[in-house]
């Protein structure tokens, strides 16, 4: 079981890396988060260190060992958390992460279905079904100081914000969040509450 590589970058390609270990060289599958962040963890000499998830792939003609790599332990144990889930497969889930862990750990735990729906390949059933599996067991890994966490951070704070307020106006928890998610996400630049609240405002007499 090959758990940890440590060698030389000299590719990078859509969905991999290759690494030159010795004079081998691995093709190491990985999620888009770690694809972002790689040039970040590699040393001037342009080497790095993956913690790896080792399995075989098995096809009606051939057994071909796969290796997925993650920045640390606590990614590869969200990962082995997430490929529990009925369906999801470690192909799957390699597509699937494409935004920060801490962020789709919160998404589970909140029961957020449309933020778990714009994954790839995540349809509304399997979000159900990651809900079902995993909702109060990844809250840990909602604690990642990932990349697009601090630079996020703001927009968290007014989203909670905004939430309460359509909570006093009545509308339930999970419709509040689901509509301000949908409002940052189809305005991004948005700074303050009375912002998020207008554009889920506008949002709503738009559908009617």
């Amino acid at each position: 079981m090959i758990v940890q590589i440590n060698g030389k970058l000299i590719q990078r390609r859509q969905n991999c890396l290759i690494i030159d270990v010795q004079g081998i060289c691995y093709e190491v599958l990985c999620p888009p988060t770690v694809l972002e962040r790689i040039a970040e963890t590699a040393s001037p000499e342009g080497n790095v260190r993956l913690i790896t998830y080792h399995y075989l792939q098995v096809e009606p003609s051939k057994g071909m060992p796969v290796l997925i790599g993650f920045l640390n332990e606590v990614e590869r144990d969200f990962f082995e958390q997430f490929i529990t889930v009925s369906g999801i497969g470690p192909r799957a889930a390699v597509k699937a992460l494409n935004k920060p862990i801490s962020e789709i750990a919160r998404a589970i735990d909140d029961g957020n279905l449309s933020f778990l729906m714009s994954l790839p390949g995540i349809g509304q059933q399997r979000a159900r079904e990651i809900i079902a599996k995993l909702q109060g067991k990844v809250g840990k890994f909602g604690l990642i100081q990932d990349k697009g966490t601090r630079k996020e951070a703001a927009s968290s704070s007014i989203a909670e914000e905004a939430t309460s307020v359509l909570l006093q106006l009545q509308y339930k928890k999970q419709e509040a969040r689901e509509m301000v998610t949908k409002a940052l996400e189809r305005s991004p630049e948005i700074k303050t509450v009375e912002e998020l609240l207008n554009e889920v405002y506008r949002q709503k007499i738009k559908s009617h």
